[in-house]
């Protein structure tokens, strides 16, 4: 989990805090039992409160968008997808020093559904995939345009170029960069998403999936909702049914998942390979900015890497 600050412009966020915005805004709350969530996430801390309610704060500017946006759109979209997603409570208004607006979501019990935590690879990437394919099919009129807002999730790759070459500069030290530039180099060359643009979560990784009793529950995590490309939200074939696993029968059974992931999505090869042009650069970003910090991140974006790597020297 993260160490202390992850971001050089980040706030300083403590339960002491909390409990004065909480006193001040929602006293109906205030005494509630609160205790801080250990989670990967980058953007806001959490602290849970009570049995069934979770406090959630950005912790840099750059977040603070995120508040209205799923204060706006999780209640509509929540009816028409298969898992469950975080259900806003309330909403917070700066206050006691904290220069933001803050919210209050309803708790969803789980754990982050890494690989160990899934009974059937398979059947999670079969309702994961469900969860994708309903997500798209809502109507996206009005719904956020892909930009800084959203960390560009759903842009055509080329608007990402720039950041995954200073990226590999980074990383030379650390992974086969010249494999790297060429499997990213693929990825430019595949034909942009010329499709209306869709609903996509934007950050699909085993630390914003639920899972209980071995299998997928929820989805959590919406800061990068947007419209936009689709493949965006095709990188769980890479950061979670990557085939990282503690032997081979474990291996065998995350490329299964990958095979129906795919399978169910239907998805053309154009759109598959943007897809693994996500991956890339998402663990391309993310490894060198958060290998310190945040190692939990760190170890999602270096086996994306790898897994995207394997896949081009295949020639996947």
């Amino acid at each position: 989990m993260p160490t202390g600050k992850m971001h050089d412009n980040e706030v300083d966020i403590d339960a002491i805090l909390v409990r004065r915005l909480l006193a001040a805004q929602f006293p109906q709350w205030a005494d509630l039992p609160l205790a801080p969530v250990r989670s990967a996430g980058t953007d806001n801390a959490l602290y849970r409160l009570g049995d069934d309610k979770v406090v959630r704060l950005p912790r840099i500017p750059g977040a603070t968008r995120q508040v209205d946006k799923e204060q706006r759109w999780l209640p509509k979209l929540a009816p028409l997808l298969p898992l469950a997603i975080p259900a806003p409570l309330a909403k917070g208004t700066p206050g006691e020093g904290y220069p933001w607006p803050w919210s209050i979501y309803r708790w969803l019990e789980g754990e982050n559904a890494t690989l160990d935590r899934i009974a059937d690879p398979a059947q999670a990437a079969t309702d994961l995939a469900m969860f994708i394919a309903a997500l798209q099919r809502i109507d996206p009129t009005g719904g956020p345009i892909p930009g800084p807002p959203n960390s560009s999730r759903g842009v055509p790759l080329a608007q990402l170029d720039a950041g995954a070459r200073v990226a590999l500069a980074e990383l030379h030290d650390m992974i086969d960069t010249d494999a790297a530039a060429a499997a990213w180099e693929a990825a430019l060359r595949t034909p942009a998403w010329d499709g209306p643009p869709v609903w996509l979560h934007g950050d699909l990784q085993s630390g914003n999936l639920l899972a209980q009793g071995g299998r997928l529950c929820a989805v959590i995590d919406f800061g990068c909702l947007g419209v936009g490309d689709p493949a965006c939200d095709l990188q769980p074939a890479w950061n979670l049914f990557s085939g990282e696993a503690r032997h081979a029968d474990e291996a065998r059974h995350a490329d299964e998942a990958r095979r129906t992931f795919r399978a169910a999505l239907a998805v053309d090869e154009a759109t598959w390979a943007r897809g693994r042009g996500w991956a890339l650069w998402f663990g391309l970003v993310a490894l060198p900015y958060y290998k310190i910090t945040n190692p939990v991140l760190a170890g999602i974006a270096r086996r994306a890497i790898e897994a995207v790597l394997a896949d081009h020297q295949r020639g996947a």
